[in-house]
C-alpha cells in the first residue's frame, strides 16, 4: 500500500472531497469540503483524484494553509468551510403547525445550517464594508453596535456548530 503524501485530493464515498492535512502510522487527516477535518484509515475506501509524494518537505504550516484554502475555494463557493456539530449531521428540523388540520415541514438540519452560515458570511462581509466606507466613524460606531445585535440575535444557533470559534457572539455583559 503507497501512502499519499499532504496536499493529495481525494474524493471519499461517505464525506466527498478533501486535501489530506496530515498524515500518520495508522491515518489520514483530511479536510473535506462539505465535512470539515475527519480522520480516515489508511487502508479506507476512497478515490485519488491527484497524488502528492509522501516526502518531508520545507514548506511552512502557513503556506500549506494558504494552499488548502485556496484549493477548498476553488471547488466550493463559500468563503470558509465551517462543519456542523457531529451530532447534527444527518439530522433533520419538524416544524409543526400550531393550527390544527396542517401538516408539519421537515427541514434537513444540513440545510438549515448552511443557511445559517451563509447569513454570517453576509453579515461579516456588510461589516468589513461598513469598515472600509468613507461613513463616518459615528455612523460606523452605529453600524457596528447594530451588527452586534444581529449576532446576540443568532446566538441560539451556536448548538449547531461543530467548533466554538465559529460560535456568534453578540455583546458582552458589563
Amino acid at each position: 500500500m503507497k501512502i499519499l503524501g499532504i496536499g493529495s485530493r481525494i474524493a471519499h464515498s461517505e464525506y466527498g472531497k478533501g486535501v489530506i492535512t496530515n498524515v500518520s502510522s495508522t491515518e489520514y487527516w483530511v479536510t473535506f469540503i462539505e465535512n470539515g477535518l475527519e480522520t480516515i484509515p489508511l487502508d479506507d475506501n476512497f478515490e485519488i483524484i491527484e497524488a502528492a509524494e509522501n516526502e518531508v518537505d520545507t514548506v511552512s504550516f502557513s503556506e500549506v494553509e494558504k494552499s488548502l484554502r485556496d484549493l477548498l475555494k476553488k471547488w466550493s463557493d463559500v468563503s470558509e468551510i465551517v462543519p456542523i456539530g457531529d451530532k447534527w449531521k444527518g439530522g433533520k428540523m419538524i416544524l409543526e403547525p400550531g393550527q390544527a388540520g396542517l401538516a408539519s415541514k421537515e427541514i434537513p438540519i444540513d440545510t438549515f445550517f448552511h443557511k445559517i452560515v451563509m447569513v454570517r458570511d453576509r453579515i461579516r462581509v456588510m461589516e468589513q464594508k461598513i469598515n472600509s466606507s468613507k461613513l463616518e466613524e459615528t455612523e460606523k460606531i452605529d453600524l457596528q453596535q447594530y451588527i452586534t445585535r444581529i449576532y446576540g440575535s443568532l446566538t441560539s444557533f451556536n448548538i449547531l456548530f461543530k467548533s466554538p470559534t465559529n460560535h456568534f457572539v453578540g455583546e458582552k455583559s458589563k
